[in-house]
């Protein structure tokens, strides 16, 4: 083996679930530190890198986890935002390892999110670390990553996730050809599958199995987001969770005598993007970024999707699974090779931009206890916009680990042409409907092709419309969009 091989040695996750502490993410990364790793190996770690985290902001995270683990000599990183990011890192820090730069890294990410809220309930802020301006911010703290959000999507409010997700999956249910009631059935046994992986999985927020009704079926405790997704099919980020990963060249691995039944490898990985705007994506039911990012990563691995044993598709809403798992050629609902490790983004838990961190650890868990598996691990930022992908396996590989960025051969893919502004009668292609807490219908946000095959994005703004649009199924209905982006049915 290659002394600098990279391999996965560290994987820790913890979960705060005390009313009481009133615990800040850097206390979570140092718990979830010292539950993955050795105290004297985190001592070796030269290269500390911590994702984005939204429930505080210290000015270099890494610096603290660094003070605390006592890695004195370590070079701090922070990331920009997005769910591919643990991916990202991954991939990064086995380059990093193979090139010499680095010979003991650490990725970290935490979210209190939860805690930070009941506060908020309180009437009372968090008294948590504050770094003054003689700290430097971090590497990479304010490259800010991509706007989330175009023109067209701003100047009608489509602007989160739980708005754009909804859109792809009404386009998933027309490309499949199933009735609005058959595809929210569908849709309640394929995340019943994933609450039940979450049951299994010691690490999981919400180890309560639930049955596909109880998820698909609106009610007191699951009320409509935004249509067909209830609360029960969004990511949950009302968490207090932290992971960590370590990763080390062999060499220095058996070094520190870290037993070789915790070794886990990065076998291959790749890094691609789709197109920004979401208006320019040539379909809302496909990706070519992980069509061509998840099959070149098996591919640098030696592998086909058939050898992989262990998936974890990134789960923060039905739609990412459901194309990720069409573009890799993968069966969904087969129980024999379920498309999660972890329970997803709903059950398992969804701190924001680190879930891949603990699907990653969970996988580097499962491959170490079942020696000659290999693993898939998917990760998914903006709206299924940024991608990264990582084959794993705990046996050694037989050559070194590959990366390569695919974006070249992702941009060649067609697109589609998006106007901002246009005005004319067009036709539904695909809609969401947003709810009030209450359980009313507030407005229905469109997306409409134009007579010449464009797209434009459209919001119905009357309430009582907008309650059309539950109750029928729109798809190929006629639409009057005017010039400011309001529209109403024909």
């Amino acid at each position: 083996m290659d002394p600098r091989t990279p391999v996965l040695v560290g994987y820790g996750q913890v979960n705060q679930r005390d009313e009481h502490p009133e615990v800040e993410p850097v206390d979570l990364m140092v718990a979830a530190a010292r539950a993955g790793a050795d105290p004297r190996v985190l001592q070796t770690v030269d290269s500390v890198r911590v994702v984005n985290l939204l429930s505080w902001r210290y000015r270099d995270p890494g610096l603290l986890l660094a003070q605390r683990i006592r890695a004195s000599d370590a070079r701090t990183r922070y990331t920009g935002i997005g769910g591919n990011t643990p991916q990202s890192l991954v991939n990064e820090a086995c380059r990093d390892i193979q090139a010499g730069r680095a010979d003991v890294v650490l990725i970290a990410g935490a979210e209190t999110w939860r805690t930070r809220s009941r506060l908020r309930r309180n009437g009372r802020k968090p008294d948590w670390t504050r770094q003054d301006e003689s700290v430097p911010m971090a590497d990479g703290a304010d490259d800010g990553g991509v706007p989330m959000a175009g023109p067209a999507e701003n100047r009608i409010h489509l602007d989160r996730p739980a708005y754009v997700y909804p859109m792809f999956e009404q386009a998933l249910r027309i490309a499949a050809g199933r009735s609005p009631e058959e595809h929210r059935r569908h849709l309640g046994e394929l995340w019943a599958q994933f609450s039940a992986a979450a049951a299994a999985n010691p690490h999981a927020w919400n180890r309560t199995a639930l049955s596909g009704e109880q998820i698909w079926r609106e009610g007191p405790d699951n009320r409509m987001i935004s249509w067909p997704y209830p609360k029960l099919m969004n990511s949950n980020n009302m968490v207090d969770q932290a992971a960590v990963l370590v990763l080390a060249a062999a060499e220095k691995a058996e070094y520190l005598q870290i037993p070789k039944e915790r070794w886990v490898f990065p076998y291959a990985g790749t890094d691609s993007h789709d197109t920004y705007a979401i208006g320019e994506r040539a379909e809302f039911h496909t990706s070519p970024a992980i069509r061509i990012g998840g099959r070149r990563a098996l591919e640098l691995a030696g592998l086909d999707i058939d050898d992989v044993d262990l998936i974890d598709l990134y789960s923060c809403f039905p739609s990412a699974v459901q194309v990720a798992a069409t573009e890799l050629g993968l069966p969904i609902g087969d129980p024999a090779r379920p498309l999660t490790v972890t329970g997803g983004l709903t059950f398992a838990g969804g701190p924001w931009n680190n879930y891949v961190t603990h699907s990653i650890a969970t996988m580097a868990e499962r491959l170490a206890a079942e020696p000659g598996k290999r693993g898939l691990v998917t990760a998914n930022g903006g709206y299924l916009t940024k991608h990264s992908f990582g084959v794993y396996s705990a046996e050694p590989p037989a050559h070194g680990f590959r990366w390569e960025d695919v974006q070249p051969a992702v941009d060649r893919e067609p697109t589609r042409t998006a106007v901002v502004e246009w005005e004319g009668v067009g036709t539904v292609e695909s809609w969401t409907t947003p709810f009030d807490r209450d359980g009313a219908p507030e407005k229905a946000f469109l997306s409409v092709r134009t007579p010449d095959d464009a797209r434009v994005l459209a919001v119905i703004g009357d309430a009582a419309e907008a309650a059309a649009t539950v109750d029928d199924d729109i798809a190929g209905a006629k639409v009057r969009v005017n010039a400011d982006g309001t529209a109403a049915l024909v």
